[in-house]
């Protein structure tokens, strides 16, 4: 009975405590929410201005922005609990600077990456819905924070890379892409005829996505049914896939038309009598 009726007693003391840290916990998550729902409204009333070329840069801010804002609204919530528990933050921080050698080995990781995503926001190395190779990852960067990068492959993986981890990385957002597509006619046909109709195809067609238009190379390869010729396109990023479908139904269609010939392979039998 005399140790229920200690354990009673201590509960009975911590109440107010438990009462103190439970309002503290709550009030820092609704200031989270908030301060996050103000940001994403700030942004959103950005965006509605429509600058060209700094949308993707605006999420990119407003991704950091968010993270800065959480960590430190949780740091502020943290101080006055760690109170409660009667720990001194002065304390913490002189046992830091005794004990820092060992804390800069298990936070140097850290320290890292949000420095290291720091110079990525500063340099503008990459924005949120750029599509950029990571090492041997590639996708869309879907989010970014001073600490770690979210990438978006297209199989609709996640991938969660610390910026510290990020040595190597290239942005294929940067200028203009290429669409580049091989299509093969027979040896049958005339091929200055099928190149000179090719070219007047792309002087008559429309694509928002072609950056001003598509060219014939010529023949690049030669097939076992098949004259290979080359086309290419500068377009905007991230729809060069487009625009090869494009092209290819655009040229099928012409060459329906003008009675070019896609050759498929042949097969000759001979039978033995």
């Amino acid at each position: 009975m005399n140790i229920l009726y200690k354990i009673y007693n201590d509960l009975r003391l911590s109440i107010p405590n438990l009462i103190q840290i439970g309002a503290l916990l709550t009030v820092t998550i609704i200031a989270v929410k908030i301060s996050t729902a103000l940001i994403n409204k700030f942004f959103e009333n950005k965006s509605r201005l429509k600058i060209i070329g700094e949308e993707k840069r605006l999420n990119t801010i407003k991704s950091i922005m968010v993270s800065i804002v959480k960590y430190t609204i949780y740091f502020i919530g943290l101080t006055p609990i760690l109170g409660i528990f009667e720990i001194n933050i002065g304390s913490l921080i002189a046992a830091a600077g005794v004990g820092g050698l060992a804390i800069g080995f298990g936070a140097q990781s850290l320290i890292k990456d949000i420095i290291t995503g720091f110079f990525i926001l500063l340099e503008n190395q990459f924005q949120v819905g750029d599509h950029v190779v990571v090492d041997n990852l590639s996708g869309i960067v879907e989010e970014m924070t001073l600490r770690v990068t979210i990438l978006r492959d297209f199989n609709g993986d996640m991938h969660i890379i610390p910026n510290g981890t990020i040595n190597r990385l290239t942005n294929k957002c940067r200028g203009s892409m290429r669409a580049w597509i091989e299509v093969g006619v027979a040896y049958e046909e005339n091929i200055d005829h099928v190149i000179d109709r090719l070219n007047h195809l792309f002087d008559t067609i429309e694509n928002e996505n072609i950056i001003g238009k598509a060219q014939t190379l010529g023949v690049t390869n030669f097939g076992s049914s098949e004259v290979t010729i080359g086309i290419i396109a500068r377009c905007k990023p991230l729809n060069q896939w487009h625009v090869e479908r494009f092209l290819r139904k655009e040229i099928k269609n012409m060459f329906d038309k003008e009675g070019i010939e896609i050759p498929y392979e042949k097969r000759v039998i001979i039978k033995e009598k």
